[in-house]
């Protein structure tokens, strides 16, 4: 018996805390954001960290992937499913 993993959205991830990606997901097809995700490395495997949130609604979100920071909108961020028993907490 195999257990599927539980997702949670990268938006809702803790600030410091970092996880593993597990899928890209599109809110339309063709989905112009989701595709530039991907090529930046939001990649399924890859680790993720949220490094920093803005002050007014929480926008932008500076996540880390591999060496890199990108800020995303929390529109951009929601596409983004991690596994969250991945979830590791601030070290």
């Amino acid at each position: 018996m195999t257990c599927s993993p539980t997702l949670m959205s990268l938006r809702d991830l803790p600030r410091l805390a970092c996880a593993r990606i597990a899928a890209i997901v599109p809110h339309a097809q063709p989905d112009a954001v989701a595709q530039r995700l991907e090529e930046l490395g939001f990649v399924p495997g890859e680790t993720g960290r949220v490094v920093a949130r803005g002050p007014i609604g929480r926008e932008p979100i500076a996540v880390q992937v591999g060496f890199t920071r990108f800020a995303l909108r929390r529109a951009e961020a929601e596409r983004v499913m991690i596994d969250s028993a991945s979830v590791q907490a601030a070290a």
